[in-house]
């Protein structure tokens, strides 16, 4: 009888250990089951903008009325008096001249001038800009002096004016006097440069 008891305790303890090991079995089983059903959905939503940029530029003029881009050096040649290519010490010579925003642009612009040139003669020449109420430039011109008595060698830029609207001009009036030292037989040439730089947008 005690054989027997002893056999069924093993056989017992035999079946709780079966028991025990297919029920952590089962875990393992319904763990890997639970990382399955606990992956995330995915979606995914787009936004896309386009862009493109301004326009921006300024033109000159020689009558006030016909503009058009001169964007490379010499640019438009200024109609100074017929006698600019005889000047004595002492004179003075004028010529007219626009700027304004082309049409399209599509921010304001604040302007500055710069005069340069290696011409000898350019040493004794200074220049003075006026912007009359009109278009035209003689020695009744007066407006306000955005430049006064500035040399006509690599000065610098020098802000004069802004534009605040398309294709509406600013009227100039170009003074260039000869300096008392100035030196007979001498030529050449003085080029201004406009640079027009965008600010605020325009409405």
């Amino acid at each position: 009888m005690q054989q027997n008891t002893a056999a069924t305790g093993a056989t017992a303890r035999s079946n709780r250990r079966r028991k025990v090991s297919a029920i952590l079995a089962g875990g393992l089983v319904l763990g890997v089951g639970a990382a399955i059903t606990l992956a995330a959905w995915n979606d995914s939503e787009f936004a896309t903008g386009t862009f493109g940029s301004g326009q921006f530029g300024i033109e000159g003029s020689l009558d006030g009325t016909a503009f058009s881009s001169s964007s490379t050096a010499p640019g438009k040649t200024l109609a100074f008096e017929i006698d600019a290519d005889a000047l004595a010490p002492g004179d003075t010579v004028y010529a007219p001249f626009a700027v304004q925003l082309e049409a399209g642009s599509t921010n304001a612009a604040d302007v500055t001038i710069e005069a340069v040139s290696a011409a000898a003669i350019a040493a004794d020449l200074t220049y003075t800009l006026i912007e009359p109420t009109a278009f035209g430039c003689d020695e009744t011109t007066t407006g306000t002096a955005l430049v006064t008595d500035a040399a006509t060698t690599a000065s610098g830029p020098t802000a004069v004016f802004d534009l605040p609207a398309v294709t509406t001009p600013v009227y100039l009036c170009f003074a260039v006097t000869a300096g008392t030292e100035l030196d007979p037989s001498l030529t050449g040439a003085v080029t201004w440069e406009f640079v027009g730089t965008s600010t605020t947008p325009l409405p």
